[in-house]
């Protein structure tokens, strides 16, 4: 079926989605393969939780970049997408796992989620941040690096923090239309992959996502930082780009 989301209009109006998302309609039509019944053993705030954000790193990290035990993984910014790539890369069995993020109050919510050693590129001397990351990887680098952050210039730090020859990238953060990318980080053999959803299959994926959020294996609980009343839903954009801000729950 051809994509003529283009030409979605309700009342005359263009309706403005992305990716085949649509929220906060009264009506939506919706591709049947982007819906699933939830299991009512799941906290339904928990499963809001992993319907996007968290499952789209914890892909990226699983799916994409298919992390194999004993490797090491560099997550590129610690918001619901980048804890979701350390939860996936920890349960894949790396021994080697940092977080990076200029939000100090983060290295705590990465340490919940079992992340081995932290970066917070603010209090970085005059090293390139890949220097850093390469420092705490016995020199080499990492295996695979997970950008979640969509800040253009990172995504060639992210590049160059993984080992010559055999490093992969996945790019998870939507952000700039073109990025510069440096060609000898390229030369050098690496790989760059792009991502939506982290490759998820909502189907066969996310039920196996939830069952690890249910027995606790993954601490989702560790994303709620904030709740509010439905009637006060603007506060929730303000409190997105709050510092301590993991994921906000609407009460209704």
């Amino acid at each position: 079926m051809p994509d003529d989301t283009s030409r979605i209009t309700v009342r005359g109006h263009k309706a403005y989605h992305l990716m085949s998302c649509a929220t906060w309609c009264e009506y939506m039509v919706i591709d049947a393969n982007y819906v699933l019944k939830g299991d009512p053993a799941i906290d339904a705030a928990h499963g809001s939780f992993i319907s996007c954000g968290f499952s789209t790193g914890f892909g990226a990290a699983w799916k994409e970049a298919m992390v194999e035990q004993g490797f090491s993984v560099a997550v590129f910014g610690l918001g619901a997408v980048g804890l979701g790539a350390i939860s996936a890369a920890k349960l894949m069995g790396a021994t080697n796992i940092i977080g990076i993020d200029i939000n100090e109050k983060k290295r705590e919510k990465g340490e919940a989620f079992r992340m081995i050693d932290f970066v917070n590129p603010d209090k970085l001397s005059d090293k390139p941040l890949s220097q850093q990351v390469k420092e705490l990887s016995g020199e080499m680098g990492v295996d695979y690096s997970i950008e979640c952050t969509r800040v253009p210039s990172l995504l060639n730090e992210a590049m160059e923090s993984t080992k010559v020859g055999v490093g992969k990238t996945v790019v998870v953060g939507a952000g700039a239309e073109s990025v510069q990318l440096s060609y000898a980080t390229i030369l050098y053999v690496r790989t760059l992959k792009g991502s939506v959803f982290g490759g998820i299959k909502p189907i066969s994926d996310l039920p196996f996502i939830a069952h690890k959020c249910h027995t606790k294996e993954i601490p989702v609980d560790e994303l709620l930082t904030h709740e509010i009343l439905l009637e006060d839903i603007s506060k929730a954009f303000e409190l997105m780009i709050h510092p301590d801000c993991v994921k906000v729950l609407l009460k209704m």
